[in-house]
């Protein structure tokens, strides 16, 4: 089976799909048109060697799938606004995209850094212990993103996008499996992946607990300041981590993928339509590697 680097993110009612040279987003507008848009990538860390090096191209990627994200995001979200006075669908300018990213960044570190830190001192009563209170902020810290995403998967407009992301996952798993790219193929695959950005996530928590460790257990201000600067050097663990988990199929690697499938299954993903299936066919299409290109992963 063919294990491809393209992957996606859904959308408000869309899908965005990333392959070796471009990125496509496909939306189902409310006449039920589907609209497509393709722009060429714009990776650094192809033109540069140090930026593509293991650990430091995590963190990059990561930038940029953010950057990315957050416009494709948009876009999908203005055809379901209403339209500006000229009829056209807005944009985000470079300043609004940097902010959205940024106030992202700080309500996240709020609510996964700063909230379970400070319900971890309280612990401080019963032990003195780096380790042992470093343990118990990450287990606070993935409690916290599981209620997050159990809480955000309720929302019906969140269903929705959960739906999409199944689509996009099983268009993927069907690419991967050499089917055509139908609706019918493409519904028997789970709608489960574990390259999902979710497992990332959960990887990213669960190595942070390991790397903070070696911090210590400073006063508040320098535990977050520790904790800011550590951010990188996880994010970077944590991609290649699961790069390995993604190409490997051994028991280790299925082992460290299991967290991440099952919090797809209980919260990030849903079963999507046959609507929302050819959302998703439209997108990857548009990204799938042209002659001499690799997109294997």
């Amino acid at each position: 089976m063919k294990k491809t680097s393209i992957g996606g993110q859904a959308l408000i009612e869309g899908i965005m799909m990333r392959g070796p040279s471009q990125v496509a987003i496909a939306v189902r507008k409310p006449d039920n048109e589907i609209v497509t848009k393709v722009d060429q990538t714009k990776s650094i860390i192809k033109k540069s060697k140090i930026l593509g090096l293991p650990f430091i191209r995590g963190v990059v990627a990561l930038g940029e799938a953010m950057v990315t994200g957050v416009s494709a995001l948009m876009y999908s979200a203005s055809f379901w606004e209403d339209e500006e006075e000229d009829g056209k669908s807005s944009e985000l300018t470079g300043l609004q995209t940097f902010g959205i990213i940024a106030s992202s960044f700080l309500m996240a570190m709020a609510l996964f850094m700063l909230l379970p830190n400070l319900i971890t001192s309280f612990f401080m009563r019963y032990t003195d212990s780096p380790l042992a209170l470093n343990i118990i902020e990450g287990i606070l810290r993935l409690t916290i993103f599981f209620i997050y995403l159990i809480y955000v998967s309720k929302l019906e407009d969140i269903k929705r996008v959960f739906e999409y992301h199944g689509a996009e996952h099983k268009s993927i798993h069907c690419y991967e499996n050499g089917l055509d790219l139908t609706v019918e193929n493409i519904r028997k695959f789970p709608i489960m992946h574990k390259r999902c950005g979710t497992s990332f996530l959960f990887m990213v928590m669960f190595i942070s607990i390991i790397v903070l460790s070696f911090f210590g257990w400073p006063n508040l201000v320098m535990r977050i300041v520790s904790r800011i600067i550590a951010l990188p050097i996880v994010a970077g663990i944590s991609y290649e981590v699961n790069k390995l988990i993604g190409k490997y199929d051994n028991k280790l690697c299925s082992a460290l993928a299991y967290p991440g499938l099952m919090i797809q299954k209980l919260a990030t993903v849903k079963e999507p339509d046959d609507s929302q299936i050819e959302v998703a066919i439209a997108a990857l299409k548009l990204v799938l590697p042209k002659d001499g290109e690799d997109d294997s992963w």
